[in-house]
């Protein structure tokens, strides 16, 4: 990517403190699956929140992003006994739901990738398999979460779904991307609103395929516009477009960037949790931008030469106003981009939380803009 002198070189400095911050944390940590620091220091979120936990497959994610950049052996092994560990969830499998993508894509779709290990193969496509058992024929889309909501499809499986993609691709066999091809028209008639910003949960009649619902979520109200469920979308339409080459799904990848471009614009570059909140009072959520920085590169890929340096400058716009304001170098302690926030009216949380998932694609971000990022999916 052609990057501005001062861009590229901001670039590589976040690079190399990102390789010092996470080789401290993999030395300290061990074997563990991290979530959200305490006290500056990761726990075992395998035992507390549970192994099937759907941040589970994010630092397996970040170690092999970094093995992939580094050839760093000590991120390569960390980033298997990670892979390993998630057995125990395939075995379980009570708990899993539509979330397995973003598990075993970065758990085990790029160890494959990078490694050819046929255990890494096999438990991709379990997943994949897992993940297109969950498809309602009738309504064209992929259950989300378990509890007796089979009529629940929410805006975070865009991202999953590339599971089923990559699936099709490696085996050969075209059911999976059909499903995945379903859910995402599913996506766009009903998630995805005419002016670019997205409803988080849609819910339909699981016997009839009929339009419910769709209530507030993890954003403020019914009708307001989350920003992390955004950048899921933000991120997850390019990636699908990589797959389906639909003109129609690259315009509506391109409306969803408009809108949370303009809206980060008017915010110094910083996300809100939610667009349509309250001026008061002010939460950000720094894994919004993350994810949102990744799918307008990924998007800028995809779109002719002139095109490019709208979602590209903006990506990056983001991610230097968010490092500046909530990232924490510190190689002693845990996490590295503070002020996220799981949802907007999440209570008792620490809303100026490292949560893995927003390190995993400030990380993957800056690789990308070094090319130095695994595609793995």
């Amino acid at each position: 990517m052609n990057l501005k002198q001062d861009d590229a070189a901001w670039a590589l400095a976040a690079f190399e403190k990102i390789k010092t911050k996470v080789k401290a944390e993999a030395l300290r940590s061990g074997d563990i699956i991290p979530y959200i620091p305490r006290d500056g220091r990761y726990f075992d979120l395998g035992w507390h929140e549970g192994i099937s936990w759907w941040t589970n497959g994010f630092w397996s994610g970040i170690l092999w992003q970094l093995y992939n950049a580094t050839q760093d052996e000590l991120f390569k092994e960390k980033a298997k006994v990670q892979e390993t560990r998630l057995d125990a969830a395939m075995t379980e499998f009570n708990e899993l739901h539509h979330d397995v993508g973003f598990m075993w894509l970065h758990a085990s779709v790029t160890s494959y990738k990078l490694t050819g290990d046929k255990d890494s193969l096999r438990r991709a496509l379990h997943a994949a398999t897992i993940l297109a058992g969950r498809y309602n024929p009738v309504g064209r889309y992929i259950s989300a979460w378990n509890g007796n909501k089979p009529g629940w499809m929410i805006v975070d499986c865009l991202m999953n779904i590339q599971l089923l993609f990559w699936a099709s691709e490696e085996t050969n066999d075209p059911r999976f991307k059909h499903i995945a091809k379903a859910h995402l028209e599913t996506c766009l008639k009903y998630v995805a609103r005419p002016d670019g910003s997205c409803n988080h949960i849609i819910i339909f009649d699981p016997e009839t395929g009929a339009l419910l619902d769709n209530p507030a979520g993890q954003g403020f109200a019914s009708g307001s516009s989350w920003s992390r469920g955004q950048a899921w979308a933000v991120a997850g339409l390019p990636l699908s477009c990589r797959y389906t080459k639909d003109p129609a799904h690259l315009d509506a990848a391109k409306r969803v960037a408009h809108y949370f471009i303009a809206n980060l614009a008017v915010s110094d570059w910083l996300p809100l949790v939610d667009f349509r909140a309250p001026q008061n009072p002010v939460k950000y959520d720094s894994s919004a931008a993350m994810i949102a920085a990744c799918g307008l590169l990924e998007l800028a890929s995809l779109v002719p030469e002139l095109e490019k340096p709208l979602y590209a400058n903006s990506a990056v716009k983001i991610l230097r106003a968010c490092e500046s304001k909530f990232a924490n170098w510190d190689p002693e302690t845990d996490g590295i981009m503070g002020n996220a926030c799981s949802a907007y009216h999440a209570e008792g949380e620490d809303t100026n939380a490292s949560i893995i998932y927003a390190d995993y694609f400030f990380i993957e971000a800056v690789l990308r803009l070094l090319g130095k990022h695994l595609e793995a999916f």
